[in-house]
């Protein structure tokens, strides 16, 4: 599927889920989903969460990076920084006091990434690599968060592999 299909599909999903919020009526398997439209709304929006959920993801996508590029599995490398990216970008919409925190993430050391898997030299990638990581620790320090300490994996999680 194509992300317009799935962009189409994802919208008639959240269209039918507002239609059928607007009754009293519970919605849901096993109708779990109850009270007035802005009740369910609430409830959906507390089942999105902030940016923890966002941050299991981003680190599941850091250790794809990185296993990526010692794969030299540069495609899957540049869909994980994409990925990184667009997982920011939506936590962001749940939290907006956090975007500035973020902001060196999203337009210096994202793009800086994308820049250093495009010349697919590994020397170029380690050193970006730690900036990016560098950058995500300032983060978590500057929001009090400094117990959140990234560093590179040791260990591949994922059955995942390159080329």
């Amino acid at each position: 599927m194509n992300q317009t299909n799935t962009t189409i599909l994802l919208t008639f999903a959240l269209l039918s889920l507002i239609c059928a919020c607007q009754s009293s009526q519970p919605v849901g398997r096993d109708g779990w989903l109850k009270g007035s439209t802005n009740e369910k709304l609430e409830t959906v929006a507390s089942q999105l969460r902030g940016l923890d959920m966002a941050m299991v993801e981003t680190g599941y996508r850091y250790q794809e990076l990185y296993w990526a590029v010692q794969d030299t599995n540069w495609r899957y490398a540049h869909y994980q920084v994409e990925k990184l990216k667009s997982a920011m970008e939506y936590a962001l919409v749940r939290r907006p006091k956090r975007a500035e925190p973020a902001r060196e993430y999203l337009t210096v050391a994202l793009p800086a990434m994308e820049k250093a898997l495009d010349s697919k030299d590994l020397t170029v990638f380690d050193r970006q690599f730690a900036e990016l990581t560098q950058t995500c620790n300032n983060c978590h320090k500057s929001q009090n968060a400094d117990y959140y300490k990234v560093k590179p994996p040791l260990h591949r999680q994922s059955p995942i592999r390159g080329n």
